[in-house]
């Protein structure tokens, strides 16, 4: 080597990373092809951001358990206290009769407006939501409902029940209708959207289960004030998980919607709600499909809602049964109704739509045309079977008339069925009211369910003349289906 070379600069080394140690944990860099749409890396206080590893790196890590369950079972406690909630007239009648001497037809006019309103206001309500979001206006609707339950303690005139219970409760359980489970399911999930619209709707029947035992022993032991009390202060309670857990879309959390592959297009910008209420409105109106959707979903509100579920306890109570009784087989009818909506709404995803709402209606018809002869003053076999046969089909209605709403109406499927909705509690309203003066002019209620018998079969003749709509795909939900890999619902409950 000569002198030159020897004292030739040498470059300084490259710098190398240090090898970790034992107590430098290292995380893998997650693989090109791994989706991290649904990882919830939001700053959210209730979905903790991933710890970080070395040099700031963020492990990718997918959630055990999908948020939308979470949004779901905050939904479900929300409409389970809403029909219970709605059901607490059906239990006071003979109450506020015998302390305020009103008839049956001025008591059932405060619930025919609590069902009018319940159904118009349910388009506006969806419109609402994606205006100002689902948790303010579900808050909102819920603390209607406590102060107007509350404020009929104080109430001495007929007038005040209609205020009271026919316009605030109206109003506010009208809020968190149908058209609240639809916007969840149609926002949250994309693969079992007809499961959890069964299970949602069958909430109603389950709150109906829950309310109706306790509130019938508080009226009978304690009088229909403190069954108003009740309803005033579990409307508040409700408030508090919606305010805490309700969340508005997947996006908020950096999710996809339930069994998406790729994230939906954004929701179009829209701040007059009543007037796209009101578009959506007149477009439908144009169609066939929407009259005969309308037409036959308030033959359903008219002979559930309306005639069994404001009715059927005065009608046993005239038989002799006690208002216990009545009142228990009228939540054992929630019992099966949880079960047979729910099993609708799986074979919703299956089935076409059209044949299942034939079914529900042929069936329920023929058990409404058999109950005069089947009701007595004592529990019969003849009931109960009655009470297990019309709470399998009570709301199975449901799912199959949501999944056309999609199918014939796409993006607006949740605004369209809330008209849909209004029509279903217009009809309930009618034969509410109408029920209530056939039993004050004929002193009992057979003609009413004979009519309700013969209003099924026109159901069924409506449900026959729809067509096929946007997809040929039974059950459908108006779109094309799209292949749901395991990586997208695979770790997910």
């Amino acid at each position: 080597m000569t002198e030159r070379s020897a004292l030739a600069p040498t470059s300084a080394p490259e710098p190398t990373a240090p090898e970790p140690t034992a107590s430098e944990p290292t995380f893998p860099e997650p693989a090109a092809s791994e989706p991290t749409g649904s990882d919830p890396l939001v700053t959210d206080p209730l979905v903790p951001a991933p710890a970080a590893g070395v040099g700031g790196a963020v492990p990718a890590r997918r959630p055990r358990v999908h948020y939308a369950w979470v949004v779901a079972g905050v939904a479900l406690l929300v409409l389970l206290g809403s029909a219970g909630f709605r059901s607490a007239p059906s239990l006071m009648m003979d109450a506020l009769h015998n302390e305020f001497g009103w008839s049956l037809g001025t008591i059932s006019s405060a619930t025919s407006v609590n069902l009018t309103l319940y159904g118009l206001t349910a388009p506006f309500a969806a419109a609402l939501m994606d205006r100002f979001g689902v948790r303010l206006v579900v808050v909102c609707a819920l603390l209607t409902i406590s102060v107007g339950s509350g404020l009929t303690m104080l109430m001495r005139e007929p007038w005040q029940l209609v205020l009271c219970w026919g316009v605030l409760v109206g109003l506010g359980s009208g809020s968190m209708a149908g058209a609240f489970a639809t916007t969840i399911t149609g926002r949250w999930f994309q693969a079992r959207q007809g499961l959890v619209t069964g299970v949602l709707t069958a909430a109603g029947a389950a709150g109906n289960l829950v309310f109706l035992p306790v509130g019938a022993w508080l009226v009978e032991q304690h009088g229909w004030r403190s069954a108003v009390v009740v309803v005033s202060l579990a409307a508040s309670a409700v408030a508090v998980p919606v305010l805490l857990l309700m969340r508005e879309r997947p996006a908020d959390l950096g999710l996809l919607p339930y069994g998406a592959t790729e994230a939906p297009p954004a929701p179009a910008a829209d701040s007059r709600a009543l007037a796209r209420s009101l578009r959506v409105l007149r477009d439908a109106a144009r169609t066939r499909a929407f009259w005969l959707l309308a037409g036959s979903f308030a033959i359903c509100g008219a002979t559930t809602a309306g005639l069994v579920g404001t009715h059927f306890i005065p009608a046993a109570h005239d038989h002799g049964m006690p208002v216990t009784t009545a009142a228990s087989l009228l939540a054992l009818i929630g019992v099966f109704d949880v079960a047979g909506t729910v099993f609708s709404g799986w074979l919703t995803d299956r089935v076409d739509s059209r044949v299942l709402l034939t079914v529900y209606y042929g069936l329920r018809g023929l058990s409404l045309l058999l109950l005069p002869q089947l009701l007595s003053g004592s529990l019969q076999p003849p009931v109960l079977a009655f009470v297990v046969f019309y709470g399998l089909d009570w709301v199975a209605t449901v799912p199959p008339t949501v999944a056309l709403c999609r199918r014939h109406f796409g993006e607006d499927a949740s605004i369209v069925f809330g008209w849909v909705l209004a029509g279903h509690q217009i009809g309930a309203a009618v034969v509410a009211g109408l029920a209530g003066l056939a039993r004050d002019a004929l002193g009992n209620y057979d003609l009413t369910w004979y009519g309700a018998g013969a209003l099924c079969a026109v159901a069924v003749g409506l449900c026959l003349a729809l067509r096929t709509g946007r997809t040929d795909r039974p059950g459908g939900d108006g779109a094309p289906a799209k292949a749901v890999g395991a990586g997208a619902v695979g770790a997910e409950v």
